[in-house]
């Protein structure tokens, strides 16, 4: 069977981003925990797929994504700096959620919601990243089709009703944006 649309889809990889000899490995989906989604669900980037579509149970495969092709280049417009009070509960800041390096959720003024990275704390500010973690990112993906069957019709179900096309439990590079 094929790689295509509502196919559900299992992958192993190793995901290394930079350029040259400069590579560094950021993502393993191992045979313990591969990569599973369903095809052409917007779960995954277009160029990832596009990169994929035919391949059968057993394939191997290698390409490389550049930003445009990813998450884009990295952009310093979406490094902000809030009002640390607005991180209070109850009058007190939660030192166990907020702190330099974790990835928060956030809501814009529009009601968009989005993740931030905690860059740096000061008494009054809070400096949050909203670049997606992999923004300006070479990705060099090299790795084995594990299986390929037609998706459930529960499968695609629930992909739509909770919201969430990424099955493979963290989003280092699963492309699901969250």
């Amino acid at each position: 069977m094929k790689i295509s649309d509502s196919k559900y889809v299992t992958l192993t990889y190793d995901l290394n981003v930079g350029e040259g000899e400069e590579r560094e490995l950021m993502e393993q989906a191992t045979t313990e925990k591969p990569l599973e989604f369903i095809f052409g669900t917007n779960s995954m980037l277009k160029a990832f797929e596009d990169n994929i579509y035919g391949l059968t149970e057993g394939d191997k495969f290698k390409f490389t994504l550049n930003p445009k092709e990813a998450y884009g280049d990295f952009d310093d417009s979406r490094i902000i700096d809030l009002p640390k009070n607005i991180f209070e509960v109850d009058g007190k800041i939660d030192t166990e959620m907020l702190f330099e390096g974790n990835t928060l959720p956030m809501m814009d003024s529009d009601g968009n919601r989005l993740m931030g990275s905690v860059v740096s704390i000061t008494d009054d500010t809070v400096t949050m990243d909203f670049n997606h973690p992999l923004a300006g990112e070479t990705m060099h993906f090299e790795g084995t089709v594990q299986g390929v069957r037609d998706a459930s019709p529960e499968e695609i179900a629930a992909l739509f009703s909770n919201g969430s096309g990424c099955n493979s439990g963290d989003c280092g590079g699963c492309s699901c944006g969250c």
